[in-house]
């Protein structure tokens, strides 16, 4: 937690400075002051150039959520790419521009995944995770490593760090979950206090489950049948341990080492009365991550991280012969990364940066004369921060040289980018709640090895793809303290802008994909979040979140075929309402998804249409203590009035289902 808040845009108060030192000695040993006001399921930074929306804490709790995937639905702008069940593939895409401009962050540490260059965030348990922030453009500091800066968009998850009672050395959680589908997910959290600096945590969960469920499959002037989903089967582990500790007052360091492995069955998709496959996939990821953040004087911070990690994936296709029988494919990805960030504060209201990045990628595969590429990235990023009492200004100049080698065939690339970022947000009223923002940034990603090399799908022609953004919004947020306890109010427009986006089409399963340039894609879009907190008698609470999406993602390539068509997966129209009663030890949750119509591919005709689709889920929770033991129990009913509906077109998603949950906290 110390790292993660230490990296936040600090706002000053301007206007008593004797209070804003005894604030600063509060928050030792860092020096976070920025503002974060807090409502019902979402937080809003008021001062952030950049949109931002945050879950956390008591948040996340009241969401029907089993891992990070889940409870990113809830913010605007996502769409969730989930392929179904447990075990299926889920991954974020934001605004329209593709999961690959959407980097994942891990305790301030960014990650990936060998098995497709996007990240699966259905790996990633909810259990230990205290924060889920996600950025539009980017995060809202200058403090960072230059990856933070490269990404349209950055998706934040931050752990849980050990916090001790008075006299306690140890905490331990033990949580169980088991339900519809054979789920069964036992987790175990254990947080020791080692010094007055030093702490440990470590945390491990098992998760197994058939992933059977029915699902309705309908041909038009066709046939309609009930079916149960096959093949669709995981076991999984995750195991993390953590190292803290605080250095002097304005210092800290940490060391992480992280391990998942699973088996999952591919169920693939429902065509030509095809309802069973055979496909199966293991994956093993592990990476250690070391970082430390001090404070050598009152004008100088240093951030240093380096990280390892090596991801193995493996496919198997009984259906597909070779030359040795069925089709076997192993892979084997390494990266190395380390990043230094120096931040130097010129005046009390204006600081620079300059954030430096080196990283090695290597990919392996046991397949007969693969190209075996290696991947050199240099990322630099000069930033620059200004804050007066009522006007915020962040710039930055980004810079990349890419250098690409391949063993067999394929020539290498390279590039040679740089890209300009500026924002701003300005107060233009009295009042302090109310605030407007903007921000014009230009990035580009590469083809990942996926993209060009990885079997079924890589295709080496591909070209890379830059993107432009625009966006303007305000935040308004009210605190009246009476019948309404508070309510705020935040809308963005924005405008995209891509060129040569690349896009992932499934095909008929999960690891068969076919990627493809499209040319040139306009996005404009809206979005709209509100959230209100009611105080009724009996000293009821209701929570109440309400958010919207209008988006148009155009094809605009000249002289193509699919020209004024929206791109595939894209809807219109998409919204969430998130709601929670809260009675002494009880609480009852709601929470509605909705996803407008959208096409599968990139003509908009009638056979690539997918329809709309929507889902309710429930919970009913008790938190309380027995025998002086801190007791949660929890009952879910998700899907609650039995929909079906695809996400993906022809991969059905579960019915109605049931989920129970228990913790303890010793």
């Amino acid at each position: 937690m110390l790292l993660w808040t230490s990296l936040l845009n600090p706002i000053y108060a301007q206007d008593n400075p004797s209070k804003r030192n005894k604030e600063l000695d509060s928050l030792k040993p860092h020096t976070l002051k920025e503002v974060i006001l807090t409502t019902s399921k979402r937080e809003f930074k008021l001062e952030s150039p950049m949109p931002v929306q945050i879950l956390s804490g008591k948040q996340l709790e009241k969401l029907n959520s089993l891992s990070v995937a889940d409870a990113v639905r809830y913010f605007s702008g996502v769409q969730l790419k989930d392929y179904g069940g447990i075990g299926g593939l889920k991954t974020i895409n934001v605004r329209s521009l593709g999961s690959a401009h959407t980097a994942v962050f891990y305790d301030g540490m960014s990650v990936g995944n060998a098995q497709n260059g996007q990240v699966d965030l259905g790996k990633y348990s909810l259990d230990n995770i205290e924060a889920i922030e996600l950025y539009n453009g980017q995060k809202s500091t200058i403090f960072q490593p230059a990856r933070g800066f490269f990404s349209s968009n950055t998706l934040f998850l931050k752990t849980k760090i050990p916090e001790f009672s008075t006299g306690k050395t140890a905490n331990i959680k033990a949580a169980i979950k088991t339900g519809s589908f054979g789920l069964f997910n036992p987790s175990v959290l254990y947080q020791q206090k080692l010094s007055s600096t030093i702490s440990l945590t470590a945390s491990t969960e098992w998760l197994t489950a058939d992933g059977k469920y029915k699902y309705r499959y309908q041909k038009k002037d066709g046939y309609d049948t009930t079916a149960v989903r096959q093949n669709g089967d995981i076991t999984a582990l995750r195991s993390e341990l953590n190292l803290y500790a605080k250095m002097g007052s304005n210092g800290q360091a940490s060391l992480k080492a992280y391990y998942y492995d699973s088996e999952r069955g591919l169920p693939g998709a429902i065509l030509a009365n095809r309802y069973n496959y055979y496909q199966r996939q293991w994956d093993r990821n592990f990476f250690v991550h070391a970082s430390l953040q001090n404070s050598f004087s009152k004008k100088y911070e240093l951030l240093a991280n380096v990280k390892f990690s090596r991801d193995y994936s493996r496919y198997i296709d009984p259906d597909y012969k070779t030359t040795e029988g069925a089709l076997d494919n192993k892979y084997y990805q390494n990266e190395f990364y380390a990043s230094v960030v120096n931040q130097y504060t010129i005046k009390e209201w204006w600081k620079v940066s300059l954030a430096t990045d080196f990283s090695i990628n290597t990919l392996d595969a046991n397949l007969y004369r693969f190209p075996y590429p290696t991947r050199y990235s240099y990322l630099g990023a000069l930033s620059t921060e200004m804050h007066w009492k009522r006007l915020d200004i962040q710039a930055n100049l980004l810079g990349a040289y890419i250098d690409e080698q391949v063993k067999y065939y394929q020539q290498g690339d390279s590039q040679h980018v740089f890209c300009p970022v500026i924002s701003s947000s300005f107060q233009p009223f009295d009042t302090k709640n109310f605030r407007i923002r903007a921000f014009y940034k230009e990035s580009f990603r590469m083809p990942t090895f996926n993209d060009l090399y990885y079997t079924f799908i890589g295709n080496s022609s591909l070209r890379p793809e830059f993107t432009t953004q625009y966006d303007f919004g305000a935040t308004y947020i009210i605190e009246p303290k009476k019948f309404l306890q508070s309510a705020s109010f935040q809308a963005d427009v924005y405008y995209n802008r891509v060129k040569d986006k690349i896009v992932a089409m499934p095909s008929s399963n999960l690891f068969r994909w076919t990627m493809m340039n499209l040319g040139l894609v306009d996005i404009r879009g809206l979005e709209l979040n509100t959230n209100f907190v009611f105080k009724l008698p009996e000293q009821i609470f209701l929570d109440l979140g309400l958010s919207y999406t209008y988006q148009k993602a155009i094809d605009v390539t000249p002289k193509g075929t699919t020209y004024g068509d929206q791109i595939p997966y894209t809807p219109e129209n998409s919204g969430t309402v998130t709601s929670s009663i809260n009675w002494k030890n009880w609480q009852m949750n709601y929470s509605f998804i909705y996803t407008g119509e959208r096409y599968s591919q990139k003509a908009n005709i009638p056979v690539n249409y997918v329809k709309p689709w929507y889902t309710s889920d429930m919970a009913l929770i008790w938190d309380g203590k027995v025998l002086k033991q801190s007791i949660k129990i929890g009952a879910e009913v998700n899907n609650l009035f039995n929909q079906y509906y695809d996400v993906v077109l022809n991969f059905p998603m579960p019915g109605r289902n049931y989920r129970l949950n228990l913790s303890v906290k010793l």
